[in-house]
């Protein structure tokens, strides 16, 4: 069944965050999409997990509808997830996120226990080695902006296919943008590089780990470590590469709403 969220946004600091809201009286259940994707891409998953879960998927900042922000850090995109959530009047949540959202859903585990109940991570690794070239470092060849939506799919070359639902029309009309901008998205995925363990390590809530097992970002033993050593953490894996939930929706939702079905 195909649900119809509500667009809304707060502004935080004088920056506009935008996020979809997929309603009901369900839990709410905190969706955070990886790099180069939006809040949007939740929109299945929140069927399949209605009406028992209330999905909230923000366009994180930089991305989508929200704003362009000066700051990418992890700080940066919990101080976000904060204030949607007082803005929204929840006080307890679980939090699910896909690569950079699986690190900001348990950076935000660990550094606000009281928000979230359980997290799920998508194949949002812990240990990210800086290679001294971004992978995303290939967006920086395409435009942000041209005068048509032709245009700038051409400009993307074979990426266009995975970007054209996304591409925006500029407010004033004179051209089309794509759904993030490519220097912020490189200065985000350079930001992210490092070690992660302490923040994987300091939460106690309830954890599901899924792991692409062909995954480019987050090895198999990696993700086996990350099980063993972080107490009340679930593993499970898919034959996918990285990008988990669109190889597989019908898997992932399945897995996920098993371990929904323990809290």
């Amino acid at each position: 069944m195909s649900i119809q969220p509500t667009r809304a946004t707060l502004t935080i600091d004088g920056r506009t965050l935008s996020y979809l809201d997929f309603g009901g009286t369900g839990r709410p259940l905190l969706a955070l999409h990886g790099h180069l994707s939006e809040g949007s891409s939740f929109t299945d998953l929140a069927a399949a997990l209605g009406p028992d879960w209330r999905v909230i998927a923000p366009d994180q900042r930089g991305h989508g509808d929200s704003d362009r922000a000066d700051d990418y850090t992890r700080a940066g995109y919990v101080a976000d997830l904060v204030a949607l959530l007082a803005h929204l009047g929840i006080d307890r949540t679980v939090a699910l996120g896909h690569s950079l959202g699986g690190i900001n859903a348990y950076h935000l585990a660990a550094e606000h226990p009281a928000l979230v109940e359980a997290f799920i991570d998508v194949d949002g690794p812990v240990d990210l080695p800086d290679h001294g070239t971004s992978p995303l470092a290939f967006v920086l060849g395409f435009p942000y902006t041209a005068a048509t939506r032709e245009d700038l799919l051409a400009a993307c070359g074979p990426m266009a296919p995975a970007l054209a639902p996304g591409l925006r029309r500029l407010p004033d009309g004179s051209g089309w943008r794509l759904p993030f901008h490519p220097q912020d998205t490189v200065d985000s995925e350079n930001l992210v590089h490092g070690d992660h363990w302490k923040q994987w390590l300091a939460s106690s809530c309830p954890a599901l780990l899924i792991n692409g097992l062909r995954s480019q970002a987050l090895p198999v033993r990696q993700a086996l470590d990350m099980t063993d050593r972080r107490p009340g953490t679930t593993y499970r894996s898919l034959d996918t590469d990285h990008f988990v939930l669109q190889a597989d929706p019908a898997g992932s939702a399945a897995l996920i709403r098993e371990f929904l079905a323990t809290l």
